[in-house]
């Protein structure tokens, strides 16, 4: 089957009335399968499109089957338009003839987005503009950018204000600007050439060929040249030809497709010319020539299928094919173009076809059926950008929803990082009020304080603005575990991290309060991150708090870490690794040091603790056995629990054989055995489970266990009054505390004996404008927190070396500015140590010393509370043992408190 005979058939219409029909000369189905064949665009490149002459026959005329073939299809008609040489404007000049060309074009009239012009309609403009002969040509510049600037619309000048208030001065200076001066400024960077991305369609005038643009100079040049008067020097021929190159360029840009625009995919089909009475020697001929001039010229193609109709061809063609062989003519043009282009022929683009006169047959009397553009693909269709765009927006939504969550987002005030953790918990860090962490019913006072430390985070802001950055200025960042827990409504489940929290916003407000004019006090500024439960996305916290102070050399030290994990580990090393020191205000397991280089510890490591519990056994119960309980949380063991493993094996090796029973305690568990029992009965464990431990030893009824101490973690559990409130009322408890020196009775103490630094503490946690409560007022009695001392000392003991680094910095001029980067945290950490050399430093709970080579305390005050009844929130505990030292070095002696 030949390549015409489908498109024939479908052609022919076996639905038209007889009115319809029009008489065919022989071979003019042929011709119009060649133009269907040429107007479908392919879908993948772009062919080359000939100009078909079509020579006149005395017995047909097929312009009226042509016009009805390219304008009355059924839906998406071919963008098309008909001009006669013979009649006006057709009949005019070249400049006339692309004017109407143009016109018809740009209609939105064939079913699909209109064409769109630039290149051609600003050289059409600049050829109607004017100047008067004589005018100083600065002058006429000047007008040429006025209008060339204005001639997207009338613009009324506007003048600036010469009176009224201050604010109306302003919004009419801005508005000047708006309208005038900022497009001012636009136009002239788009019409200089130098800025690619503005004035592309000028820049293209001084890139294409016609008129020699480069003897110009600036497209404003070139543009003076094309002016009614100024053109009387150019070549006419030029000039259209520059006018013609420019509508082409206009087309190939408007059939362009990039995969990123699928409205370009749209165009299915090529646009049209139908040019009638063409001649050799009139205005359709000249057209006809110059458009294979361009072609051929600037060696691009273009989209547009030109069709003349004339009574003869031009001389240089060949002798015109029949109709009947259209097809085969157009092949045999088709693969001789390429040569007769590098040859540069006479009528390289022409196609001549003619009725053949030697067919004695009838004329062809099937009707034909107008042209319509084939259907866009379906991956083009106007549905597909906002399906595309909905889809995006539902993908986005779900990437936000695993990333981030309510509670859970970035902020664009304050340094803010946090993503939501697969286990829902918020995890990363904040230093302002603009992320809270923990919105979980009955955390009220841990959202509390982090808010007071934001506030303070601002005022700490202000007073270094406000002496003109003098004050050492520094970033301590708090990272613990601050979500996760299961809680009822109406417990408070994260009192040790409140009470952390309330210790380093007591040294932020300590600096606040120092006077205006003592340059050489710090500033401090808190950051608050969140680990997670357990510490098991302490990974993910440290390498966002790494990339922070990579970026804010503020950053000099970490401080919290609450509990001892291989999760606490791996963050120690991270720390390490990112050159931060960590300071932990009660981590205890042995060894923890062994992380980190740059690692310190305010609390005495689970050796001394053992040591404590080994002598209050012997020197103060005077048993020798002990029954010994541990616990972990559910998911954890003893290897991944460093604080309780730790611990238990240091049991063993201090108390050997006296350690008659050695088990692990799970919720649920009994233990009536142990009810009277006269030896050491010591909890090992978690406080997470203290309660349910209690509540076991409930059944013992008036026959408990006779001595009952727990470790340090129970600390957590009776700071807690919710958790307490159930507990068996007569049954006495003794745990191990690490702020013994820190109570309200023995800073009450302290004060009386002028002990500076303690009563300096005490008045700060009675102020009513820091911890809520305040701690420690008379008739209100609340416990200062066995944590908030601990965080305290560890947050001044950085501040303090920051201080002397600070002063020896600005020795030479006291006036300076504060330079962050003029001390790094490497630095801090080893002026903390230096400055520990010699007595240690004197910490609230207790003196704080380091050996050159380990960041645990030497010798550090550990002591027992007592209470009698765990219910009774309102009686304070009592001290009744103690080891280590408390204010000077000496022996590390134990005796009863």
């Amino acid at each position: 089957m030949r390549r015409s005979e489908l498109p024939k058939r479908e052609l022919i219409s076996q639905r038209q009335s007889p009115a319809a029909r029009e008489r065919l000369p022989p071979g003019g189905l042929e011709l119009f399968a060649l133009l269907a064949r040429l107007l479908r665009r392919p879908r993948r490149g772009d062919r080359r499109l000939p100009l078909l002459w079509l020579v006149r026959s005395d017995t047909a005329d097929l312009m009226v089957p042509l016009r009805r073939f390219f304008g009355q299809g059924p839906r998406r008609r071919v963008p098309h338009a008909v001009l006669d040489a013979d009649v006006p404007p057709g009949a005019g000049d070249v400049p006339a003839l692309l004017r109407e060309l143009h016109r018809q074009l740009s209609l939105e009239a064939f079913g699909a987005a209109r064409l769109r012009f630039r290149h051609y309609p600003l050289a059409d403009w600049l050829m109607q503009q004017s100047f008067t002969l004589g005018v100083d040509a600065d002058d006429s510049r000047a007008a040429l950018v006025r209008r060339l600037r204005d001639r997207r619309g009338p613009r009324t000048p506007e003048a600036l204000p010469s009176g009224g208030d201050a604010v109306s001065i302003v919004s009419q200076v801005l508005l000047w600007l708006v309208r005038r001066a900022v497009p001012g400024v636009v136009f002239r960077a788009a019409v200089s050439g130098r800025v690619p991305v503005l004035g592309r369609h000028y820049n293209w005038f001084m890139r294409q060929q016609y008129l020699a643009p480069r003897q110009s100079v600036t497209f404003l040049g070139f543009a003076e040249r094309l002016t009614a008067g100024w053109r009387d020097g150019e070549q006419p021929d030029q000039v259209n030809k520059l006018l013609l190159h420019a509508f082409l360029e206009d087309l190939r840009q408007a059939y362009r497709r990039r995969p990123w625009r699928p409205s370009d995919w749209r165009r299915t089909a090529y646009p049209a010319l139908l040019i009638d009475h063409v001649a050799p020697g009139n205005v359709g001929g000249e057209l006809v020539r110059l458009i294979g001039d361009v072609r051929t010229e600037t060696g691009r193609n273009d989209p547009l299928l030109i069709v003349a109709s004339g009574g003869q061809p031009p001389p240089d063609l060949p002798e015109p094919h029949p109709l009947t062989e259209a097809e085969e003519a157009y092949d045999e043009w088709a693969e001789a173009l390429p040569e007769m282009r590098r040859l540069r022929r006479p009528a390289t683009w022409l196609v001549a076809l003619r009725p053949d006169e030697t067919d004695t047959g009838p004329p062809s009397r099937g009707g034909v059926r107008p042209f319509s553009a084939p259907d866009p693909p379906w991956w083009s269709r106007r549905f597909l950008p906002a399906a595309l765009c909905l889809v995006l927006v539902a993908a986005l939504g779900l990437w936000v929803a695993s990333r981030w969550g309510p509670g859970c987002h970035p902020s664009l005030t304050g340094q803010v990082s946090v993503e939501v953790a697969p286990s829902g918990e918020c995890v990363g860090y904040s230093d302002s009020a603009a992320q809270v962490f923990n919105n979980d019913p009955g955390q009220d006072r841990l959202r509390t304080v982090q808010r007071r430390i934001f506030a303070q985070n601002r005022a700490a802001e202000e007073v270094w603005q406000r002496s003109d950055r003098r004050r050492p200025f520094l970033t301590l960042v708090y990272l613990g575990t601050l979500t996760g827990n299961l809680t009822r409504a109406d417990e408070e489940s994260y009192v040790s991290e409140r009470e952390e929290l309330e210790g380093m916003a007591t040294a932020q407000y300590a600096l606040l309060k120092e006077s205006a004019g003592a340059d050489g006090a710090a500033l401090l500024r808190i950051v608050v991150a969140n680990a997670g439960r357990q510490m098991i996305y302490a990974d993910q916290a440290v390498a966002m708090l790494a990339g922070l102070a990579r970026d804010d050399p503020t950053v000099l030290g970490v401080v919290g870490l609450v509990e001892s994990r291989t999760s606490t580990a791996r963050a120690l090393r991270e720390l390490n690794q990112a050159g931060l020191p960590a300071l932990a205000p009660t981590l205890s397991a042995d060894r923890m040091d062994a992380n980190s280089r740059l690692y310190l510890q305010i609390s005495a490591p689970n050796t001394d603790q053992v040591k404590l519990v080994d002598a209050y056994a012997t020197q103060v119960l005077k048993v020798n056995d002990a029954h010994v309980f541990y616990t972990t949380l559910e998911g954890s063991s003893l290897t991944e629990d460093l604080y309780v493993g730790t611990l238990v094996d240091g049991l063993r090796q201090r108390f050997g054989p006296r350690i008659t029973r050695l088990d692990e305690w799970h919720t649920g568990q009994r233990l009536i055995d142990e009810c009277g029992y006269t030896g050491l009965l010591f909890y090992a464990g978690r406080w997470s489970e203290f309660d349910g431990f209690l509540r076991a030893l409930r059944e013992c009824g008036g026959n408990p266990p006779r001595h009952l101490v727990a470790d340090d973690s129970a600390n957590r559990y009776m700071a807690n009054p919710g958790l307490r409130a159930a507990a068996p009322g007569n049954l006495p408890v003794t745990y191990v505390s690490k702020a013994a020196l820190a109570t309200c009775a023995a800073l009450r103490a302290a004060q009386d004996r002028r002990d500076d630094a303690r009563a300096s503490f005490l008045s700060r946690i009675q102020a009513d404008d820091l911890l809520d409560p305040p701690r420690c007022r008379p008739g209100a009695e609340v416990q200062v927190g066995e944590r908030v001392s601990l965080a305290y000392d560890a947050a001044m003991m950085l501040i303090r070396a920051v201080e002397s680094l600070a002063a020896r910095l600005h020795h030479a001029d006291p006036r300076q500015r504060w330079e962050p980067s003029a001390v790094n945290p490497v630095a801090v950490h080893a002026e903390v140590l230096r400055q520990n050399a010699g007595q240690g430093y004197p910490g609230v709970a207790g003196l704080i010393r380091f050996t050159a080579d380990s960041g645990e305390p030497v010798d550090k005050r550990l002591a027992l509370m007592r209470v009698e009844q765990v219910p009774d929130v309102a009686r304070a505990p009592v001290g009744v043992f103690r080891c280590g030292v408390a204010d000077v070095p000496g022996p590390a002696v134990c005796g009863p408190a």
